[in-house]
């Protein structure tokens, strides 16, 4: 994972149980323009399946993901049209 400061917006969903990550996630995507980037920090497992499948759904891509020091994970998203 790159530096956090390289993204637009942070979504800090660490404890939060789902479907939490995800709507903080769409809540986010909502707000941003076209071509910037959201990272979401999530602990909720289901989130690793949500998600990716959420973004295949509304074909928006995943950038980068994966684990954190602190035994969660995250998203890099990049909004599309």
């Amino acid at each position: 994972m790159s530096d956090v400061n390289e993204y637009d917006v942070i979504v800090d969903a660490r404890e939060e149980r789902c479907p939490m990550p995800l709507l903080k996630m769409k809540l986010a995507l909502a707000k941003m323009t076209v071509g910037e980037c959201v990272c979401v920090f999530a602990t909720d497992e289901g989130s690793k399946k949500d998600i990716p499948h959420y973004l295949e759904m509304v074909g928006m891509s995943l950038v980068d993901t994966g684990e954190t020091d602190d035994s969660g994970f995250y998203f890099v998203v990049r909004k599309g049209e």
